[in-house]
């Protein structure tokens, strides 16, 4: 599938979690070009079914190239931490969820032997062959509902 541009109902969510930021912090709102930039990406996602710098670009027609959509999401300064805390409020509060638990998932993920150029990588202990291999920790604290599962918070 092709992408013109973003979805109208992306577009929606997008400026709905702009005005939660803007009313919970005023200083932390997002400009107009990183609300475009996001709701491209997160109709991107949809469409591409994936989280891939040049399938955006080929999905865009060669609209939006590679290189600028990873330098956005590198040096935009976007308000990562109130982000995420709007957008799951909004997803609650349009589901109608009052109550859940919260589980943490860390997941190791092995990368290989000759990967030293990757961000935070150290020695994992392999369990299925016994030995060590180069990896990355990356720890999720979701909330888990009847409804839905949802991502409330992330370290790396």
């Amino acid at each position: 599938m092709i992408i013109g541009k973003p979805a109208p109902f992306v577009r929606a969510f997008v400026a709905a979690v702009d005005e939660a930021i803007r009313a919970h912090q005023p200083s932390c709102g997002m400009s107009a070009i990183q609300r475009a930039w996001l709701a491209f990406c997160v109709t991107a996602v949809l469409v591409t079914n994936s989280m891939c710098w040049a399938r955006f670009e080929r999905a865009s027609l060669g609209t939006d190239s590679l290189a600028a959509l990873s330098w956005m999401f590198r040096h935009s300064q976007m308000p990562w931490d109130p982000l995420l805390v709007a957008s799951v409020r909004g997803i609650l509060r349009h589901h109608g969820i009052t109550s859940g638990s919260l589980v943490i998932d860390d997941t190791d993920n092995p990368r290989s032997q000759s990967s030293k150029t990757l961000a935070s990588l150290y020695k994992l202990r392999d369990k299925e062959s016994g030995g060590y291999v180069w990896g990355q920790s990356l720890v999720l604290l979701v909330l888990v509902t009847p409804k839905i599962s949802l991502p409330v918070g992330v370290v790396f």
